[in-house]
């Protein structure tokens, strides 16, 4: 009872802070239903409307597959009374995983059959929509909305249960669904630590046994991006890499049109292909799976008459893209052309966000490790952030452009494909101020009139051009006002809320993703699934925080320009 009161105390004081810069106009949260006070209303209830539980029915549903719900336990874990009564009132299927899972791509994890939702044992809030379940990246974002809002002990529930996923599933997951046992995603498990510690303990409650407790379960998970097979080569750095084989099991549905895109595109593009696309008895040394396709060559047609097509050959793409395919999915930027075209040489690359994010992770296990009197510990994970440091700039730097790239292993050379990510290094405080600077003189690359865009090439693809995610706008405001960039750091925000809140105002609903060039919530993208999700965890908390940041006198700019389109509808 006495942390819910301070959980309560919290979010009075952080509301108030919000509605402070605006209050003149509002007064209170309800007395205005438009512009940013009804956004406001929105995600404060939302986070109960996106919560799940091992208490709840809606928990176990998956849009993404058509199997009937399943829940597994972990092997050897007694069933709490929890899953018992869910058990009964839902009528769901309850089974223990058939093996113990220590790492992540355990031998025999892809054979578990039918697939489920994997147990956790606290609340945790999902995206949304298709997203139900808790996801690594996803989460960090989500916190920090949470934390803002003085939802505390939600939070560190969330980090309990990343916890219970290392100890039990191998590694934080991609998210707790059974066909994510052989991925993780972007490592923000330190900074979700620091979050929730840092809230506590500016709320009166320093907890240094939880702490403790965090850096073992932080510095376990840790491990898993350094050893082999997520070892980028020799460079020392680090990639992604899915230890799954074939097509991934939460695309068949949503995704079905995705590799005919594929293998069209590199049928079409041959000077691209490193034979990602196989012919039935071809012969090269590339090991083809997944379904067969076959490649139809057709008239033109130019009457009503149905064009005359003949089969020219059964095809099939290759296990190196479906590898591919599989680990940028754990990079979380699914589908993008950054890692060659609709990511299929993911793991062949040293990417700048995954370093960045593991450089953090260094520099915060060595301040836990002070807090901790660790004074051992510390030293030495400072001196692997700075060996890691030394590695990026040498790899990953690019002096002539002013930007950080990702590292093609294969041709030892780094990319030339712009992306968002250079602001990454930033955010996590390794770029030099002469580096910081060059990034900063190539915001105009990213800048449109909604923020940040992901990249300068238009694909189709959802994680490319023209659209906007609130996860990349955050870490780059953030890493821009981190080296003093406060003007662009401003913009850059106001353009974002100001979307996101229009489009509230005109669907009533916050969007996954945002087209930044159009400033609209409609998303055409023609790789990737479809939808634009509605909910949307990590834009509720990129929200509150970018908003909380932002000058006083913007926020009320922004609070009378969302009243004015208000009055006019």
């Amino acid at each position: 009872m006495i942390r819910k009161r301070r959980a309560s105390l919290i979010f009075s004081v952080i509301l108030a802070i919000s509605l402070s810069a605006f209050e003149c106009f509002s007064g209170t949260v309800s007395a205005q239903p438009d512009g940013l006070n009804r956004v406001l209303q929105y995600i404060h209830s939302d986070w109960d409307v996106l919560t799940r539980s091992m208490t709840r029915c809606d928990s176990i549903v998956d849009p993404k597959l058509p199997e009937a719900a399943l829940l597994y336990l972990p092997a050897n874990f007694p069933e709490p009374d929890s899953v018992k009564q869910l058990e009964h009132a839902c009528k769901v299927r309850v089974e223990h995983l058939p093996l113990v899972i220590e790492h992540p791509g355990e031998p025999g994890v892809e054979a578990i059959s039918p697939q489920g939702l994997l147990f956790l044992p606290d609340s945790y809030v999902v995206p949304g929509g298709r997203f139900n379940e808790m996801y690594g990246w996803d989460s960090y974002f989500i916190i920090l909305g949470l934390v803002r809002d003085g939802r505390v002990d939600l939070a560190r529930g969330m980090v309990e249960n990343f916890f219970f996923e290392i100890e039990h599933y191998g590694t934080v997951l991609n998210a707790n669904r059974t066909y994510y046992l052989t991925r993780s995603q972007p490592p923000f498990l330190t900074s979700m630590i620091m979050e929730v510690y840092n809230a506590e303990k500016a709320a009166g409650h320093e907890d240094k046994q939880w702490l403790a407790r965090a850096y073992d379960f932080a510095s376990r998970d840790y491990e898993t991006w350094m050893r082999y097979p997520h070892l980028a080569g020799a460079t020392g750095l680090s990639r992604y890499y899915d230890f799954g084989n074939g097509p991934a099991p939460e695309s068949l549905q949503d995704e079905s049109g995705l590799r005919r895109k594929v293998i069209g595109y590199f049928l079409l593009h041959p000077q691209l292909d490193r034979t990602y696309v196989v012919a039935e008895g071809s012969k090269t040394t590339q090991e083809a799976t997944g379904p067969d396709y076959t490649v139809e060559v057709c008239d033109v047609a130019r009457t009503m008459a149905r064009p005359g097509c003949e089969t020219s050959s059964t095809v099939q793409l290759s296990a190196d893209y479906y590898k591919g395919d599989r680990s940028i999915r754990e990079s979380g930027f699914d589908i993008s052309f950054r890692f060659e075209p609709y990511g299929a040489a993911t793991h062949h690359f040293a990417p700048v966000c995954l370093n960045s994010l593991l450089y953090k992770t260094e520099k915060d296990l060595a301040d836990i490790s002070q807090l901790l009197g660790k004074n051992a510990d510390a030293a030495q994970w400072r001196r692997r952030a700075d060996d890691r440091k030394q590695k990026i700039n040498r790899y990953l730097w690019d002096e002539q452009r002013g930007m950080f790239f990702d590292y093609d292993l294969r041709t030892g050379t780094k990319s030339t494909y712009p992306y968002v990510t250079t602001f990454y290094p930033l955010w996590a405080g390794l770029a030099s101020p002469q580096q910081a600077q060059a990034v900063a003189r190539n915001v105009k690359l990213f800048d449109e009139p909604g923020g940040l865009v992901t990249s300068t090439t238009d694909t189709g693809a959802q994680w490319d051009y023209p659209y906007g995610w609130a996860p990349l706008e955050s870490l780059g405001v953030d890493g821009l006002r981190r080296y003093g960039y406060t003007a662009d750091a401003d913009r850059i925000s106001y353009n974002f809320l100001s979307t996101v809140a229009e489009n509230f105002r005109r669907e009533g609903t916050i969007r996954e993703k945002y087209d930044v060039v159009t400033r609209s919530s409609e998303a055409h993208v023609s790789a990737g699934y479809q939808a634009n999700v509605v909910g949307f965890g990590w834009t509720n908390g990129v929200f509150l925080e970018l908003l909380q940041q932002l000058p006083k006198e913007m926020v009320e700019r922004l609070a009378r320009e969302q009243d004015a389109s208000s009055a006019h509808q």
